[in-house]
């Protein structure tokens, strides 16, 4: 990150200007904002005597252009016996503007700050080009380690379209993370424990292919999985004289949600398909070798087509651990804190800690069941004591859907209460549920059928422009490009912990603020700039005087905000942010076709405009990707 450092320094130094002050905490060779800021905030505490470091954190990036690149509310600065009307037309009358500010502007309580245009002009666009992907990067967590834990899909089960959700956002916050500087290790913590395995190992010898094992490793276990659960259901229809819906015989929508026979109240007639299950089950974790055999394969053959479906989301992990990785002499250990402690009580056999003694809303978790088989509350425990022993991290990160809003803050008072001074450091960022999850085709769920159907979607409105399409190289690649942006997008354009309607057509429309909109913008600039015939160094020299009209202005000025973007992204951890922020620089940019032509111009005025656009383009690569959506040169 060195050219950071130096870049923006030296090129104040051509024009004869050199870093404001900096307050502390401000980061002006990094984010040029930050220098008009550091301006601002020296020359506010000049003409007023108020603390420079309480200035600069009163400052705010307004809503609109229209109220200035800078804006401050005076009554945030907490001035006693003062009329903040007044005070904000005679201190905008007494600041000195330099060569940073173009104008300051008294609204009501607020002041209104414009920056130089041909300042930011030369800082920002050659700040972009040189440093490229690095534009936007912090050093904010330089030093620290953070885990984030995302995706945890079940094992033997096909990705579900359910799963995709915190898939995205993990991938999203772990590239946060390291944008502003941190080491990020990413776990994908695998449900592959359990009595549903005992139910998968006595469903496969009575249902199982090797045939189609082979072939089809996750959908022919999943199909097991289906038949095995029926059975279940069957035998304890006919034990309690009660029929029940047989999911198994229906679509594959309503297969996938099939309940485990595992989660049914024990009070209920067990059947003897479900006693093999916990028999099978209870082998492999008194490690049963023949048990682990199975279950070893099982999952071997689950992470494999795991892996190919996160590559094809962008989405790579440091470690694949589950719940079987949690070593026995940690739950038992755990088990044993908690009773040291005196966290536990006991009910029926089975150990509870009653949580509403610290806090009254958490009620009691179950730890250990009677028959002595561990929860995954407890293999949660000995995993975290783990991961700290090993990776020594400075936050943990659960990405975990709302509906584990109580687990988790069950999970982390429990290590509070174990006295774990580092349990303050876990952080579970929750989202809501997507609703109407379903294909244009039929009732399946399953994620691999959601993203072929959206790039069949894509190729066929690619197919339209004969032209266009003749010149791609590999039309199915981009098409599949295209459709998995269309499915991030929608998943991305609203807050994380809202639910969402999934809408098939506004997602697959090339009209509004949706993925292939956004790949659009990125194509359509990268063709503009394949079309000349100017170089790269010609761009970062280029004559910036020569951007006079309005939308250059503007569109430089949001090119601007995007290190601050990642910054407001990364204290609320929300991938919306910086969607909102990507489509509002492309809708400017799209403003300046029709004014801001680069063909048939004189060579200055071309040069010119194409690297504010090339700036542009960089800018929505970094966004893009930082979304971890590939964006296409063509489409």
């Amino acid at each position: 990150m060195s050219t950071s450092v130096s870049h923006i320094t030296e090129e104040l130094k051509k024009l004869d200007l050199s870093q404001p002050e900096p307050v502390q905490g401000s980061l002006p060779d990094y984010n040029i904002v930050d220098v008009f800021k550091n301006y601002v905030a020296n020359e506010f505490s000049r003409i007023t005597d108020i603390d420079k470091s309480i200035v600069f954190a009163a400052l705010d990036t307004p809503k609109v252009l229209d109220q200035g690149d800078l804006i401050i509310a005076l009554p945030r600065l907490r001035l006693k016996g003062i009329n903040a009307n007044e005070k904000s037309k005679e201190w905008s009358e007494k600041f000195e503007k330099g060569k940073f500010i173009s104008e300051v502007k008294p609204q009501g309580v607020f002041m209104q700050f414009f920056f130089s245009k041909s300042l930011l002009f030369e800082l920002v666009i050659s700040n972009v080009l040189k440093r490229k992907t690095d534009y936007g990067y912090l050093p904010l967590g330089v030093g620290k380690k953070a885990i984030v834990e995302f995706s945890s899909p079940n094992i033997a089960k096909p990705f579900h379209a359910g799963h995709l959700r915190s898939t995205i956002i993990g991938g999203f916050i772990s590239n946060l993370y390291e944008k502003i500087g941190w080491e990020v290790i990413r776990i994908n913590y695998l449900g592959d424990w359990g009595k549903q395995f005992g139910l998968l190992a006595v469903g496969f010898e009575k249902y199982g292919s090797e045939e189609a094992l082979a072939n089809d490793p996750i959908n022919h276990l999943f199909e097991v999985y289906v038949k095995v659960n029926n059975d279940v259901r069957n035998e304890t229809d006919e034990a309690t004289g009660v029929k029940q819906k047989q999911e198994g015989e229906e679509e594959e929508e309503e297969a996938a949600a099939v309940i485990d026979a595992s989660e049914q109240d024990e009070k209920k007639i067990q059947s003897p398909t479900n006693e093999k299950a916990k028999q099978f089950f209870r082998k492999m974790e008194d490690g049963d070798e023949q048990a682990l055999k199975l279950w070893q394969r099982f999952r071997e053959l689950s992470i494999k087509k795991y892996i190919d479906t996160y590559a094809r989301l962008n989405i790579r992990y440091d470690v694949y651990s589950g719940e079987s990785q949690v070593p026995q002499e940690k739950m038992k250990n755990a088990t044993k804190m908690f009773e040291d402690k005196n966290l536990i009580h006991i009910d029926r056999g089975a150990k509870l800690i009653d949580l509403s003694k610290f806090n009254k809303k958490l009620g009691k978790a179950l730890v250990e069941k009677s028959d002595g088989t561990s929860l995954y509350l407890t293999r949660d425990v000995g995993e975290a004591i783990k991961r700290y022993e090993q990776y020594h991290f400075d936050k943990m990160i659960y990405v975990i859907a709302s509906q584990q809003d109580l687990h988790c803050a069950q999970f982390f008072e429990i290590l509070k209460q174990m006295g774990f001074e580092w349990a303050k450091n876990l952080e579970h960022v929750n989202f809501g549920m997507v609703q109407g999850m379903s294909t244009r085709k039929g009732n399946v769920v399953f994620l691999d059928n959601i993203l072929q159907e959206t790039k069949e979607k894509m190729h066929e409105v690619m197919k339209k422009n004969k032209e266009k399409y003749a010149q791609i190289e590999d039309p199915d690649k981009i098409a599949d490009l295209v459709g998995i942006s269309a499915v991030m997008i929608q998943d991305f354009q609203s807050k994380r912990i809202l639910n969402y309607e999934f809408k098939w057509d506004r997602m697959t429309s090339f009209e509004g603020d949706t993925g292939p909109y956004l790949q659009y913008a990125h194509s359509r600039l990268c063709s503009v700039q394949r079309k000349s015939d100017i170089s790269e160094l010609e761009l970062e020299n280029a004559n910036f005087d020569l951007l006079v009209e309005p939308c250059a202005t503007s569109l430089v000025r949001i090119l601007a905000q995007y290190p601050d973007i990642i910054k407001r992204a990364s204290s609320n951890n929300e991938p919306s942010t910086v969607v909102t922020y990507l489509f509002s620089l492309c809708h400017t940019v799209s403003q300046c076709y029709d004014i801001l032509w680069v063909a048939g111009q004189e060579k200055d005025v071309a040069t010119a405009r194409l690297a504010l656009y090339a700036a542009t383009k960089q800018v929505i690569y970094n966004g893009m990707t930082l979304l971890n959506l590939t964006p296409v040169e063509r489409m």
